[in-house]
């Protein structure tokens, strides 16, 4: 691993050879590997004062999946390389040097998620091979926005495929179409899913920002383990028109980056309703606030817990005031409940998405996906089965007595009777808990095997509230992420409190490309030592 991580090194430092129908300019404001690493809002004041050109900074970023995704550690976060993103690029340098800017994103290369349309030459296949001729031509409302405001679209993350709603065996960050996702700190660690690409992308700075998508954990987990900011907002703030789903009261589109501001930034242009989320964001917002500690969400691993203090002290530090709540019970049907509402949800939203699908796609139904995979099986089911699909098959549609109590009683639970009631107990303005557990290792044998869980993701996703991941700090490398969770319609107030905590405590760490956990010293000598 040393000698990889020593020509990665070499290769960074090298002067690149000029490539044919490149421009002056952009070879003149080549970018450096500091701006390559840097965070979204000084990649943009890179952009703004000349120190970079898009199409400099856009060939970097693809010099570097190369270098990085493609060779090197071979973290096989990006399926598709965007055949226009230099065309793109050119173009914003245009508008630029004519004083026509578009917004603050203008020229920012950004990765997406591949459930999400992009009216570029590129598929969106939710990492399956019945998705591999989707050329569907349109953008999804949230990708227009980004195009709107400059963005460039780089091109396409992996995922867990069919966003890890296929099997209960899955292995998180494993698509038929792109393989596994690894995890940059940590080779042998899984990504979290779905957004694994997107989290781990960002976390390699393959691009200035990405975009995930979360129907329970998908956009907080990848980037809680991959050491990134992640923003779930309140569901219907990002339109999720033209993206596969899974449940349509629960799915969430959101950024993907390494601070806070950028999440804000790529927000913006996401939202329809043209909020300025980045102008709000203050370092003072947690002076004065009460802050609730889910003490019932921190979960049993000693680190977890400790980087959970640090980060208490620092939210004190920031201003803020702390109660502390200990329990909390969903209800005995909660889990079951949830699980249903997903099913049915599932089967009825991707037989619309389907019957919509570009014309080479043959599978036009959830029936048709099954047999597909089974017809693939060498590809599709080398891993894991496709058990949730099963399960969702048979079951009738939404007007489903079963199903309508089941998903009232569930949005009652996580909403009023969650969320809503522990803000209004404790008084507090926002909850805090660790975002998940330090990472499992990737097994594709026994699929995802986690060690018990922390966190409380689960009451924002089906609340369909804002919830943001800020990193804490790491446990033997790997990241671990704090959690801010609010009311439905607080996005903007969470942002501003997770940006607070972020500038008092700056606990983001970067990758390392370790193979394994021995490739840290003190764990390598204790797995080998030998007896006197």
């Amino acid at each position: 691993m040393k000698q990889v991580l020593a020509a990665m090194a070499v290769l960074a430092a090298c002067a690149r050879v000029p490539v044919e129908g490149e421009t002056s300019a952009a070879r003149s404001q080549e970018p450096t590997l500091a701006i390559l690493e840097a965070p979204l809002p000084d990649i943009a004041e890179a952009l703004a004062s000349g120190a970079v050109s898009s199409e400099g900074l856009t060939r970097g970023y693809l010099d570097r999946i190369e270098k990085i995704d493609r060779a090197g550690p071979t973290l096989q976060a990006v399926l598709t390389v965007n055949p226009d993103a230099l065309n793109d690029a050119k173009a914003s340098d245009a508008r630029r040097a004519a004083g026509r800017l578009l917004g603050a994103l203008d020229g920012v290369p950004v990765l997406i998620k591949d459930n999400i349309e992009t009216k570029d030459p590129m598929p969106t296949t939710a990492g399956s091979l019945a998705l591999k001729d989707n050329f569907t031509g349109r953008d999804s409302p949230l990708v227009a926005g980004l195009r709107a405001g400059g963005a460039i679209i780089l091109g396409k993350t992996n995922l867990s495929e069919w966003a890890n709603f296929r099997s209960e065996d899955s292995v998180s960050g494993w698509s038929g179409l792109g393989g596994q996702t690894r995890n940059p700190h940590m080779l042998d660690r899984s990504p979290c899913g779905s957004s694994s690409g997107s989290g781990a992308a960002m976390a390699a700075s393959l691009a200035a920002g990405t975009v995930g998508t979360e129907t329970n954990g998908s956009i907080i987990c990848p980037s809680s383990v991959n050491g990134v900011v992640g923003f779930k907002p309140s569901v219907g703030l990002v339109s999720q028109q033209y993206i596969a789903p899974i449940s349509p009261s629960q799915d969430a589109a959101g950024p993907m980056t390494k601070t806070v501001e950028g999440a804000a930034m790529m927000l913006a242009a996401m939202d329809e309703a043209d909020t300025d989320y980045a102008r709000g964001l203050d370092k003072g917002a947690l002076a004065g606030k009460k802050v609730a500690v889910l003490r019932f969400a921190q979960g049993p691993n000693a680190d977890v817990k400790a980087l959970f203090e640090r980060a208490i002290d620092d939210l004190k530090k920031a201003g803020a005031t702390v109660v502390e709540i200990e329990k909390f019970d969903p209800g005995e049907k909660f889990w079951a409940d949830a699980r249903m509402v997903l099913d049915y949800e599932f089967k009825a939203a991707i037989n619309a998405y389907l019957a919509e699908a570009a014309p080479m796609v043959t599978a036009r139904s959830l029936d048709d996906l099954i047999a597909f995979n089974k017809q693939h099986a060498d590809v599709e089911l080398a891993i894991f089965d496709q058990s949730i699909f099963e399960k969702a098959a048979p079951l009738g549609d939404l007007a489903t007595p079963g199903y309508v109590s089941a998903r009232e009683a569930v949005q009652r639970a996580a909403g009023p009777e969650g969320i809503d009631r522990l803000l209004r107990e404790s008084g507090a303005d926002v909850l805090v808990a660790p975002s998940g557990p330090v990472s499992s290792r990737v097994d594709p044998i026994n699929g995802d095997v986690w060690p018990p869980w922390a966190g409380a993701g689960y009451l924002a996703a089906i609340a369909g509230t804002p919830h943001l991941t800020v990193p804490m700090g790491a446990v033997d490398a790997i990241p671990v992420g704090l959690s801010f969770i609010g009311a439905k319609g607080t996005d903007a107030a969470i942002l501003g409190y997770g940006f607070a905590y972020e500038q008092i405590s700056q606990r983001r760490v970067d990758p390392q490309y370790l193979r394994d956990a021995e490739d840290l010293a003190i764990i390598k000598a204790a797995m080998r030592r030998k007896a006197d």
